[in-house]
């Protein structure tokens, strides 16, 4: 499918995320049919990566799409969610078991998920360009030149298709966006009486508190997400950490005792954004350079490594073409929608301070438990999307 004189590359991917390695790995294991070279560009090695501390939130769906690349063995499985609101009634729970899985989800450490896709790519037909900064790229509709800048000095790459998966490269101006008014504070804890595998997420009238299990064997340690003003995370990032763990405790409750350790205290604002069109002639945008969202749900790399599936597929079938990024954007727009439309209703419905709301989302998630197929509905949307 290459034309040696004109492209150097089939497929360019811009950044080595989970979602670019991932993209990388399932289209080198298709390369005997599809027979489509592909580059994958990022200004970090995998080393550099493999220190990262942060926790992802990965589905069971996602993992059965990632294991044939490589997954990692430190990987904390979940197999219960507790939802739940501060203050008021109204509770539902999510059990693997309901679901006939045998987990609901796993807690990745960011490291540990890079390090394990690398090794995949690494043993594959994948060119890739370690230490190189894509610069603005130049695209018609035949193809893309990529400028890159690396140690020896700039070049540019020529693909017919450059798929950006780390954000920043290429934004489209016509996007959705929405400030949610909150900052995540983000850390590990440990707790007194922790209760094995499970997830929690709390809401409260600041903005949801979520707690994921992370600790492997360690089942006392548990990866914090609280959700909070930007007053009130810039005051609460200062605090000692007696003092801090205090008011965690007093935001959150007593349902797994004292909480006796932060460490990694961070903090970032949360908003949501995201691009009505992911193609753009040649060029496509995956990942965070899709979307970014709120944190509640953990749905937001989810969501990107199903588009990448979905346009591995594509490629696969349609080759380098504008057929194939068509038939990507087509199969991508229900699962889009529905994501990102839930998300954004629970984190704007679930952080209202009005007593007769309050009641009416606590009758909302106890009627979870008694109206089976819409609880399992909504469970199977966060784990599995809407795949074609």
């Amino acid at each position: 499918m290459s034309d040696i004189a004109h492209y150097d590359y089939d497929i360019a991917i811009v950044g080595a995320g989970p979602v670019g390695l991932a993209l990388a790995g399932w289209l080198a294991r298709r390369s005997a049919t599809s027979r489509l070279s592909v580059a994958l560009v990022d200004a970090r090695t995998p080393e550099a990566a493999s220190g990262d501390p942060r926790s992802l939130a990965l589905s069971h769906g996602s993992r059965t799409m990632l294991e044939p690349l490589g997954f990692p063995a430190d990987a904390t499985p979940i197999r219960r969610i507790h939802v739940s609101q501060r203050g008021h009634f109204g509770r539902t729970l999510i059990e693997h078991d309901e679901h006939e899985l045998p987990e609901l989800g796993y807690v990745v450490r960011y490291g540990s998920l890079v390090g394990a896709l690398a090794n995949g790519v690494r043993a594959t037909g994948v060119h890739w360009l370690t230490e190189t900064t894509a610069l603005a790229p130049i695209q018609d509709h035949e193809g893309v030149t990529l400028p890159v800048r690396t140690a020896s000095g700039e070049r540019t790459i020529r693909a017919r298709v450059l798929v950006n998966a780390e954000g920043g490269l290429y934004q489209d101006t016509r996007e959705h966006a929405r400030d949610y008014g909150q900052t995540a504070i983000v850390g590990a804890v440990s707790v007194s009486a922790p209760q094995p595998n499970v997830a929690w997420e709390r809401f409260t009238p600041e903005g949801p508190i979520a707690l994921l299990p992370s600790g492997g064997a360690r089942h006392a340690d548990y990866s914090l997400v609280w959700c909070c003003t930007p007053d009130e995370a810039a005051r609460r990032a200062a605090l000692p950490d007696e003092a801090f763990l205090a008011e965690l405790g007093a935001a959150f409750g007593e349902r797994m005792g004292r909480f006796t350790r932060i460490a990694g205290r961070a903090a970032f604002p949360l908003g949501l954004n995201a691009l009505h069109a992911l193609v753009d002639r040649r060029t496509v945008a995956i990942g965070n350079a899709a979307q970014t969202l709120h944190p509640v749900a953990g749905q937001g790399l989810n969501l990107g490594l199903r588009d990448a599936h979905a346009l591995c597929n594509a490629l696969s079938s349609y080759g380098a073409t504008a057929l194939a990024l068509a038939h990507f954007a087509k199969a991508r727009t229900l699962d889009r929608r529905l994501t990102i439309g839930a998300t954004d209703t629970l984190a704007r419905l679930f952080t209202v301070d009005f007593p007769p709301l309050a009641a009416l989302r606590g009758l909302a998630l106890t009627a979870l438990e008694f109206v089976p197929p819409v609880k399992t509905a909504l469970a199977r949307q966060m784990m599995f999307g809407q795949r074609r």
